[in-house]
């Protein structure tokens, strides 16, 4: 290899970790991901000696702007139902209605009890086969009323919140319905329950961490005086005070929505099973509407409020997603794995860090999957690696690094709560984090020490 082509890779190289470190430092300024982004992307696209009108201009599938334009053509409706579902259960007061009731049975007095409740209820949407997205939508209007009624600071949402939909049951826990944890089936002709028991141990360890870092931030917070209104935000501001609807009316848009999706998840076929989110989310906007129309002063412009607050998020999403899908596509990305593979690590080391690099870069965990799987699968099978093992291993992997300050679900988290990147990451990053390198440690050790 000559000098001068070795300064070539140096170059692409070195052009991917600053397009990188350009994004994350950049998105923690508070700049919207949609100027970040491409920006970012401009810099790979340079040093790496690639087309500026292939990556942007053009339609091709390896542009800028298709990867973002599918992403949203896969996600639209979600994000579009999902926000209208939010915005009417908090305009109608129902999650008010929800948050008294759980308030009244727990107390302001335990606070803990209520992060704990929170915990629960996304680990069981979550585990039922609703998206992340959707869970987010339906769970933040709620928690928000909780959090002000028993004055607790607003950033603390980020630990129950990550912890209950982004880590035991997205890809730790055996038999979760998640993308994430289907992926891998296609490629390794595994099952949802891949890795039982090592999943297991992993997934009590998982929880256990977060229970008690919960915990720990909770009496941090109280230590140092914060309250609700410390990192809200946007002061919300006394309304006209309508009569709450009761409890059981207001929580039935969301209990319709879990059966229909448990329903269609587990006894459904297989269109049903890959739509039912659909039908679920359409029928639980129409009860809300039904069941409290006498509460919107105007049904339509709730409707046009909902839908209005899912276009950033979509597409913030979506720009962060073409950013990672243009940095794997790149001379200096492609070095670095081959670095990577190279590295005097078991394979089942390897495969979880690449994994979880892959994610960090993507910033999406089914967006590493979906590289991994197809592309690596049949190398750690003739590797000689056990296809549950790799089929866990990489499930978790691909959560490592999947909370970054591009990252997808990560802005759209941000732009739900109104916490900016600052306050709403290091909580976020530590539960998941953590959580999913304990359980990828587990899940390590299990197939190196007991096979």
């Amino acid at each position: 290899m000559n000098h001068s082509h070795k300064e070539e890779i140096i170059l692409t190289i070195i052009g991917v970790l600053i397009g990188i470190i350009f994004i994350i430092w950049l998105s923690m300024k508070n700049i919207s991901i949609l100027i970040v982004a491409p920006l970012a992307t401009m810099l790979v696209i340079v040093f790496n000696q690639m087309s500026i009108y292939n990556i942007f201009l053009s339609g091709n599938p390896d542009s800028f702007m298709f990867s973002l334009a599918n992403y949203v053509l896969r996600y639209f409706w979600i994000f579009l139902l999902g926000s209208i579902l939010a915005n009417l259960m908090e305009e109608s007061r129902a999650t008010d209605a929800i948050a008294q009731t759980i308030v009244n049975k727990i107390g302001t007095d335990r606070p803990y009890n209520i992060l704990l409740a929170i915990f629960l209820i996304s680990f069981i949407l979550t585990f039922g086969g609703i998206s992340l997205f959707v869970a987010m939508f339906a769970i933040i209007p709620l928690a928000r009323v909780l959090f002000q009624k028993a004055n607790i600071s607003w950033h603390l949402i980020q630990i129950p919140l990550w912890l209950g939909i982004c880590t035991v049951t997205m890809t730790v826990l055996p038999g979760s319905p998640s993308i994430q944890n289907i992926i891998p089936i296609d490629y390794l002709d595994t099952s949802l329950t891949a890795a039982f028991l090592p999943s297991l141990v992993a997934s009590v360890v998982c929880v256990g961490f977060g229970l008690w870092y919960m915990g720990y931030a909770l009496k941090r917070s109280q230590s140092l005086g914060q309250q609700f209104a410390t990192f809200a935000t946007v002061v919300e501001t006394k309304k006209v005070q309508k009569e709450l609807p009761s409890f059981e009316k207001s929580i039935l848009p969301l209990a319709t929505l879990i059966v229909i999706s448990f329903c269609g998840s587990l006894f459904g076929n297989d269109f049903l099973k890959k739509n039912v989110i659909y039908f679920a989310l359409v029928i639980a906007v129409a009860l809300c509407i039904l069941l409290f129309r006498k509460s919107f002063s105007s049904i339509v412009g709730s409707l046009n409020k909902g839908a209005s607050g899912a276009v950033l998020p979509i597409f913030s999403t979506a720009a962060a997603v073409a950013f990672g899908s243009i940095v794997v596509k790149s001379d200096g990305f492609a070095t670095i794995q081959e670095l990577l593979f190279s590295l005097p690590v078991p394979s089942y080391v390897n495969l979880g860090l690449f994994t979880a690099i892959m994610s960090g870069i993507t910033g999406s965990s089914s967006g590493a999957l979906g590289i991994v799987m197809p592309n690596y699968a049949e190398y750690y099978l003739h590797s000689g690696l056990d296809k549950e093992m790799i089929h866990r291993i990489a499930t978790i992997g691909s959560n490592i690094l999947t909370i970054v300050p591009q990252s997808g679900v990560f802005i759209t988290f941000i732009g739900l709560t109104k916490l900016t990147p600052k306050t709403g990451f290091k909580e976020s990053f530590i539960t998941v984090f953590v959580g999913s390198l304990l359980a990828e440690i587990v899940v390590v050790c299990w197939a190196l020490f007991v096979g």
